[in-house]
């Protein structure tokens, strides 16, 4: 007689607040054979808070496609597995999607366990457009790489969201006022859920100063959201400052901001003041 399959349950856990852990997820973790784990010792804590003991599996970036087929061939034999990561929803800036998909392809069943997402929950206080979003998880470290991504998404229409860490966050701010402009509309919500939790909002240079100004507001994890640039004239302004930025590294910037002028309508003097 076969054994039938286990199920491989994608368990959503606090971003913070261990209160945000629900009753699904914690008969979940009780009830499976073992948990896959981003950090087990942070895990570990978590599931001791709760009276949870299960045997705990490392996975994360270094060795996940190593271990994901011994995962699926656990699964098939019959156990259930959790999988988790340190904070929040499982794959968003995350490892696992190359166990969910190896699970998947072998026909074993992929179950969410759904709750705190660090991108919805700051969406969700955050007061700008979010019925169009565009997640783009963590912006290069390197910071010639930012800037030229931040320059790519000038034009983007949706809501922008990034996550970014506490040592770059005033860095990131500065690329934000060059790529978009100081005026752009924006919101800087850090630590969501945990006791310091604070959210900022206003144009970007101003929480640029903001940031500046207090070093209790460079200290935690932040999820920072851009509202896109509008259909009409904020549109053309933030083609016209990428396409400038593009021509400017091989032109003088009085010929780029002629030149993306054209190309874009975008007013000559918000691409180059010369």
């Amino acid at each position: 007689m076969q054994t039938a399959a286990g199920t491989l349950h994608v368990v959503a856990t606090p971003i913070g607040n261990l209160a945000d852990l629900s009753p699904r997820a914690l008969e979940t973790l009780r009830a499976v054979a073992a948990v896959c784990a981003e950090d087990t010792r942070h895990t570990r804590q978590l599931l001791a808070h709760f009276g949870i003991e299960k045997p705990l599996l490392a996975l994360h970036e270094h060795n996940e496609a190593d271990v994901a087929e011994k995962l699926v061939a656990r699964l098939a034999a019959g156990d259930s597995l959790a999988l988790v990561s340190d904070a929040g929803t499982p794959l968003v800036s995350d490892p696992g999607y190359r166990l969910v998909r190896a699970a998947r392809e072998a026909g074993i069943r992929v179950s969410p366990v759904p709750g705190p997402s660090a991108i919805i929950a700051a969406l969700s206080v955050a007061g700008l457009p979010s019925d169009r979003f565009a997640f783009e998880g963590f912006l290069p470290a390197k910071a010639g790489a930012r800037r030229e991504r931040l320059v790519a998404l000038a034009g983007e229409a949706r809501t922008l969201v990034f996550y970014e860490s506490s040592h770059r966050i005033g860095d990131t701010l500065a690329d934000c006022v060059e790529a978009f402009g100081g005026d752009r509309p924006a919101v800087l919500a850090r630590e969501l859920t945990k006791l310091f939790e604070t959210v900022l909002d206003g144009d970007l240079a101003a929480l640029q100063a903001r940031v500046e100004a207090d070093p209790n507001q460079r200290k935690g994890e932040f999820v920072l959201l851009v509202q896109g640039a509008g259909e009409d004239a904020d549109a053309r302004i933030a083609e016209g400052r990428r396409v400038y930025a593009l021509l400017a590294a091989e032109l003088k910037p009085s010929v780029a901001a002629k030149l993306a002028a054209e190309i874009t309508g975008a007013p000559r003097k918000a691409l180059y003041g010369g």
